[in-house]
């Protein structure tokens, strides 16, 4: 046998749910029971529920409830709801930090620049800090040590439309990178440095699941030593690719490290 429905309504009879529109400003409805037809003013919430303000042509002003299939939108029936409340969106930011600018175009590279001391400086603030760089038009050079770091810096020749920031490891007192950063005189450049054997150290060991960086006796090479130590095989290249795959932001570095570059790029940028 057939299974028939309870409800004997006619299907032509049957209210289908009428479709959900979003109040907006200047939306033209038409109200179902008093035909007022006007646009969509405001809406509040009152003691009876959500109302809605209508103007019509010639300026008067009636309000009513939202109430399911109250209003006609082009002689079909709607029911008229609060649109959806969309928070602004955060404002997209860069490795570093800064606020992200989309779509912007690399500034033309400026006479002044950042030289730090090797390939591994010099990926680590492409990584963090390159879109910053590219909008300052900033290039960061790497030197091969800075034992010569006096006589780069007057080869360079660094004036106020020119100014020259050096990043130096393991910039502590009594140290030879102490001593040769005291050579570099000029008001126009400044040398900085993080107290880090190398630059490896100022990525934080937790982005890398360590406990922390291990210490090498004095005498060995430090990056052999710390491959040795944590169990990597002594390949400083890969190893150095393995650790800046963990470096996604500013928070995978340390702050020593962190406020040196920063202070690079306002010198170099300063009018």
């Amino acid at each position: 046998m057939r299974a028939y429905s309870s409800d004997l309504t006619p299907p032509w009879k049957k209210q289908r749910p009428a479709p959900e529109v979003p109040l907006e400003r200047d939306l033209v409805v038409e109200e179902v029971t008093t035909g007022f037809c006007g646009a969509v003013l405001s809406w509040e919430k009152s003691a009876e529920g959500l109302v809605v303000t209508l103007e019509d042509r010639f300026g008067k002003r009636r309000v009513f409830p939202l109430a399911p299939r109250g209003f006609l939108l082009e002689g079909r029936a709607v029911t008229l709801v609060r649109p959806r409340s969309t928070a602004p969106a955060a404002p997209s930011r860069t490795a570093s930090g800064s606020v992200a600018v989309p779509g912007a175009r690399a500034r033309v590279a400026r006479a002044g620049r950042i030289y730090v001391e090797g390939r591994h400086d010099a990926e680590l603030v492409e990584r963090v800090w390159g879109d910053d760089l590219r909008i300052e038009g900033v290039v960061v050079e790497y030197l091969e040590g800075v034992d010569d770091l006096p006589a780069i810096v007057a080869e360079f020749a660094p004036g106020p439309d020119a100014r020259l920031g050096v990043l130096v490891d393991h910039l502590v007192p009594g140290s030879k990178e102490s001593r040769i950063a005291a050579g570099v005189t000029s008001a126009h450049a400044l040398v900085v440095g993080h107290p880090y054997i190398d630059v490896w150290e100022a990525v934080k060991p937790s982005s890398l699941g360590i406990e922390s960086w291990p210490r090498v006796p004095r005498g060995q090479d430090w990056k052999r030593g710390v491959c040795r130590a944590l169990g990597w095989p002594e390949n400083t290249g890969a190893a150095w690719q393995h650790i800046l795959s963990h470096v996604h932001t500013y928070k995978d570095l340390e702050p020593a490290l962190l406020g040196r570059v920063e202070e690079l790029i306002d010198f170099v940028t300063a009018p």
